[in-house]
């Protein structure tokens, strides 16, 4: 899908929402890029269960180069990147449970490891959201904490994909799409005024 989904303004309403049959996840990657000129909080990327609201959430600091990563309601702050505004980046966030271990990749820079939390797979239907964080289950929006500006390339994987995969990702080179989302065949629902327009990079 050579497309990105716009988010044009500051909402409680307006998100994307994707859709899978997946309901187990030992560890995850979630890739995915974006444009924005905000600075304030906002979420990118946001994958509730009934049982746990933060199952997986990307979500931008205030400071312009601290970006927090949730898994199973714990998290972690991911600090001193590059994420000057005005500017497509591509991210990518892994997580494995087994050992609780998660990473960042900003425009193709590995971040150190941190833990998160360990022993416990995100499990059950997820409702998962661009754009918005999820305060409940498939709700609980906060404008204050919405996305402006595009998003595009998302894909996810039920398990932690090799670094070379990543870095082909970035490169929008050859690479496995995700098995849990995948760009080229996204199935997703949008809720309020977010539109869909030509990638910038694909016209």
């Amino acid at each position: 899908m050579g497309k990105v989904f716009v988010f044009s303004k500051e909402s409680k309403v307006d998100h994307v929402s994707l859709l899978t049959n997946h309901t187990q996840f030992n560890a995850v990657t979630v890739c995915l890029r974006f444009l924005t000129d905000v600075k304030r909080n906002y979420a990118l990327f946001s994958l509730s269960t009934a049982s746990h609201y933060n199952d997986l959430v990307l979500f931008k600091i205030n400071s312009e180069d601290v970006m927090r990563l949730h898994a199973v309601d714990g998290g972690t702050d991911f600090l001193s990147l590059s994420l000057p505004p005005n500017t497509w980046h591509s991210m990518c966030a892994t997580w494995r449970s087994d050992n609780g271990l998660a990473q960042l990749w900003v425009d193709g820079v590995p971040t150190i490891k941190r833990f998160i939390k360990s022993g416990q797979p995100i499990r059950g239907s997820p409702s998962t959201i661009l754009g918005q964080e999820q305060d409940s289950y498939g709700g609980g929006f906060d404008a204050d904490q919405s996305f402006i500006g595009m998003i595009g390339k998302v894909h996810m994987w039920n398990y932690v994909i090799p670094d070379s995969e990543i870095k082909r990702y970035v490169k929008d080179r050859y690479f496995t799409p995700g098995n849990v989302f995948n760009w080229r065949s996204l199935d997703y629902v949008i809720a309020g005024q977010v539109y869909v327009e030509d990638d910038p990079d694909s016209v």
